[in-house]
């Protein structure tokens, strides 16, 4: 008695694609994700720093990061939750802040951080998320005027 295995090899062809695809797919999608959070973050950190670096006063600096920051998580389409520190140079952005100054030669570090979820997994496994975080040297240029009061 001879069996006829005709059509099982599509059938076995579809169920292997879906086991192997499917997950991958999804891998794809999350490191896709994170990684535009990173780029975001990075991007926010070097625009802020030149945004302070290159302003008159320190009031207008602030203001000058924020928009900065809000612009860079708009061009990846990312909401303006992030964080923004500065912290002395050299130092990690797990170190405490301090106050940026814009005197000739000073040098600090911007540091912008914002969580990111994976997609379709609840926050009661993933928890807060992923931190992604962008950090950027700043050195006031030497020759610049002293800031305006």
């Amino acid at each position: 008695m001879t069996r006829d295995d005709a059509g099982t090899a599509i059938v076995e062809f579809v169920f292997l694609a879906l086991v192997l695809l499917v997950p991958l797919t999804y891998v794809v999608a999350a490191v896709a994700t994170v990684q535009r959070n990173t780029l975001a973050v990075t991007q926010a950190a070097r625009d802020a720093a030149r945004a302070f670096a290159t302003s008159d006063t320190e009031a207008t600096a602030r203001l000058r990061v924020a928009a900065a920051v809000r612009l860079a998580l708009a061009d990846q389409g990312l909401p303006d939750d992030a964080t923004v520190r500065f912290v002395r140079a050299g130092a990690g952005c797990s170190d405490s802040a301090i106050a940026p100054r814009l005197t000739p030669g000073a040098q600090f570090t911007v540091c912008v951080s914002r969580r990111v979820q994976l997609p379709a997994v609840p926050s009661i496994l993933t928890g807060r998320g992923i931190r992604t975080v962008g950090a950027f040297l700043v050195h006031v240029d030497d020759f610049r005027p002293a800031p305006r009061q």
